[in-house]
């Protein structure tokens, strides 16, 4: 360095977040902040839709319902905010959370008003859930088991979720439907209606700017799918997607989840009624301790390997793990999202864990928790703007899903395939993410693969000992209903 030259100094920001060290910017990281926002807003229509029915109870009238919806949907921006704040500045990495699906679901629809559950009986479990899961992270359980994963496995689980959220773009976009044999093309094995090509032009269009590495290609895309669909709904008046006459006016060809227009006031005084929603016991008064470790369980072991698939896909997606395959501050990351558990039940919106769309922000360049931050900041803003951010419709934020899906998919060729004894468990951990539609359910299909085939090698004691225990219980996990009724509990 010539005498007298100097290094500029670094940006407070960069000093904190570690943003040029990790090659990034902080435009950059803006930008990913911006795209995993919207590429995940739609949990914030979407919980409540679930949630709805189950907060207000059997007995609530249509004002109630609407009521009831409006709560859930500004204490999931809210928590969603905080937990993904925390993420961005405790653990410094790109990994927004929010209330988690499939767990708010099974609350919903399985745990609620059986034997007499309430809504704060299943918060309750949540909470206990969470508290489970941080006690494994602190005693340095959880992390150990993550460590134990081989590396090809790791790999597999990132390809694997790219596979699945390429697919949950593609169902949410109604351009892959159930039906057929068992999914079809759009409606009757044809593209049709208007969202539908809101999507395919957000899509191409996207493809399109990243290919020419135009910087922002997919934020740009979903902003300009976004102007496109609001104008299509303005002239048209297309309506929500409804393929069930008892609900009234079929309409197979309208938007997905959120129709692209204002139809209020853009701000909206939240009602957070649903904060302190829980019993820790109450469960216990109902079901019996046999019926509620169970439940536990199942909800643990979902919120357990979810967010070490997502948290890997993320690292590898954004050239972020060690040489082990490892990421950074591992530890703080696993703190934070097991605390989300505990908030998401807290706040009565289920649990909040890691959101696999945070590869959308990393695919935009985001590599730091600053994109955390920008993200969190607009879920906080979301508590009282809720009717602006519903304006983005699934046909416009689905396109980035697909595209990060081929991002991840690249990694396949990492793996070996000539070594069968690697390819197999791979391959069913790539497979069974999307053909199951759950991360769990893949990650658990290649553990117990990978056990079985090192078995049959005669290579058991080549097995870490966690890898033994985590694929027993991904045994019992897969076998839980058989295990219940022969346990006679419900």
């Amino acid at each position: 360095m010539p005498q007298g030259s100097r290094t500029p100094p670094l940006h407070p920001l960069d000093r904190f977040f570690h943003i040029t060290e990790r090659g990034s910017s902080i435009d950059r990281e803006v930008r990913g902040g911006l795209v995993t926002f919207f590429t995940m807003s739609y949990i914030l229509v979407l919980n409540p839709i679930i949630l709805g029915s189950a907060f207000a109870g059997p007995d609530a009238g249509a004002g109630d319902l609407d009521a009831a919806k409006a709560q859930i949907a500004a204490a999931t921006a809210l928590i969603a905010g905080v937990m993904t704040l925390l993420m961005g500045v405790v653990a410094n990495y790109p990994l927004a959370m929010a209330a988690g699906l499939g767990i708010n679901a099974m609350v919903a629809y399985t745990i609620v008003g059986t034997n007499g559950m309430t809504f704060a009986d299943a918060m309750g479990l949540i909470v206990i859930e969470g508290v489970i899961i941080l006690v494994l992270v602190l005693t340095g359980f959880r992390e150990a088991v993550f460590r134990a994963v081989p590396v090809h496995l790791r790999t597999a689980i990132s390809v694997g979720i790219g596979l699945f959220i390429a697919l949950i773009g593609l169902v949410d976009a109604k351009v892959v439907r159930a039906g057929g044999t068992p999914l079809e093309l759009g409606l009757g094995g044809s593209l049709q209606g208007w969202p539908v090509l809101v999507f395919l032009f957000g899509l191409f269009f996207t493809i399109v700017l990243y290919i020419r590495r135009v910087r922002g290609s997919i934020l740009i895309g979903i902003v300009t799918s976004t102007v496109l669909a609001v104008v299509i709904e303005a002239v048209l008046h297309l309506g929500a997607f409804n393929d069930d006459a008892s609900r009234g006016t079929l309409n197979p060809t309208g938007w997905a989840l959120s129709v692209p227009a204002l139809s209020d006031n853009p701000v909206a005084v939240p009602d957070l009624s649903s904060l302190g929603h829980f019993s820790l016991l109450g469960s216990f008064e109902r079901m019996g301790t046999v019926s509620v470790v169970l439940l536990v369980f199942s909800l643990m072991l979902a919120d357990f390997f979810d967010t070490m698939g997502t948290m890997v896909a993320i690292g590898a997606e954004g050239d972020l793990l060690d040489e082990d395959g490892n990421p950074p501050r591992t530890r703080e990351i696993l703190v934070v999202d097991s605390v989300g558990a505990i908030a998401g039940g807290l706040g009565g919106v289920s649990s909040n864990t890691s959101y696999v769309e945070s590869a959308a922000g990393v695919g935009e360049g985001a590599r730091t928790g600053l994109a955390n931050v920008v993200t969190g900041v607009l879920f906080l803003l979301s508590v009282f703007l809720s009717p602006v951010v519903a304006m983005v419709p699934y046909e416009a934020a689905t396109p980035a899903l697909v595209i990060v899906g081929f991002l991840m998919m690249t990694q396949v060729a990492e793996i070996d395939w000539k070594r069968p004894e690697l390819g197999v468990p791979a391959f069913m951990t790539i497979i069974m993410m999307p053909f199951s539609y759950s991360i769990t359910n893949g990650i658990g299909a290649g553990f117990v693969t990978y056990v079985v085939v090192q078995v049959s090698r005669g290579k058991a004691r080549s097995v870490h000992p966690l890898m033994w225990f985590t694929a027993a219980l991904f045994v019992v996990y897969f076998t839980l209903t058989p295990i219940k009724e022969i346990l006679g509990v419900s």
